[in-house]
């Protein structure tokens, strides 16, 4: 059964089983078990994940596969982008280690999203994020493969796991009166965008049609940007619906 105190780790459009198996191999060095991915290239099970992932078949063996990123972090209240560019999406930007930070103190799921090897993320998956992680690194040669960018974050997420667990032995969870409710889950946040989407398209809202793409991106980035709980997505569904019935006589 997954552990929802532990990242999950989504490759998005992996384009080899080796480096599969080398980021399941990464994962499994801190801790991490869960693995999903997105349309991988050459289909699932692949038969060359197995020798590179250098004995982590637990990783492996419990893999999911998804359709869309959206499909595959859909339970995740907190989702970070690994860039090293925003690619004109304004988003709040982390290093690996305030990433690591955000994930140990902030309730709910959290999934780091590393795009395919030859290109990285697209802007659509990007938009999908919370929070842009990316790192300090050589300007004239900004290239990780897809296992070096996974270790950095799960080595990050592992080492400030251990220092927070050693800073005292008396920390406590807090209960959940004493907590904020956490952002809603991406899923019931898809239904919101939709629900918008649905009621600007009949009054021209996407118009002129060779703008409708990026006036949706940015309809998406400014509905995803405040984290609201699943109340506030509940409470504003509710106002959209009232929106939508006919005016009372």
């Amino acid at each position: 059964m997954a552990d929802a105190t532990k990242p999950v780790i989504v490759l998005i459009r992996p384009q080899l089983g080796e480096n599969i198996g080398k980021a399941a191999r990464a994962m499994l060095n801190f801790g991490l078990t869960e693995l999903r991915l997105v349309n991988p290239r050459d289909g699932w099970p692949n038969p060359s994940a197995g020798p590179s992932a250098a004995g982590a078949d637990i990783v492996l063996d419990q893999a999911k596969v998804y359709s869309s990123t959206a499909a595959a972090v859909a339970d995740c209240e907190h989702v970070y982008a690994t860039t090293v560019r925003k690619r004109g999406v304004l988003k709040p930007v982390v290093g690996a280690d305030g990433a690591a930070r955000l994930m140990h103190s902030q309730s709910g799921r959290h999934a780091v999203i590393f795009g395919r090897e030859a290109s990285g993320l697209s802007t659509d998956d990007v938009a999908l994020a919370r929070h842009i992680l990316t790192i300090p690194i050589n300007p004239k040669f900004g290239s990780l493969n897809l296992a070096q960018a996974v270790i950095l974050v799960t080595y990050e997420w592992s080492r400030i796991g251990n220092e927070l667990a050693g800073e005292t032995s008396e920390l406590v969870q807090p209960t959940s009166e004493d907590e904020w409710l956490p952002p809603a889950p991406q899923g019931e946040l898809e239904g919101l965008i939709a629900h918008f989407e649905r009621m600007l398209e009949p009054r021209g809202y996407f118009l002129p049609k060779d703008r409708s793409e990026a006036t949706t991106r940015n309809l998406r980035s400014l509905l995803t940007k405040p984290g609201w709980n699943h109340l506030e997505v509940r409470t504003l569904r509710g106002v959209l619906s009232t929106f939508e019935r006919m005016p009372r006589d």
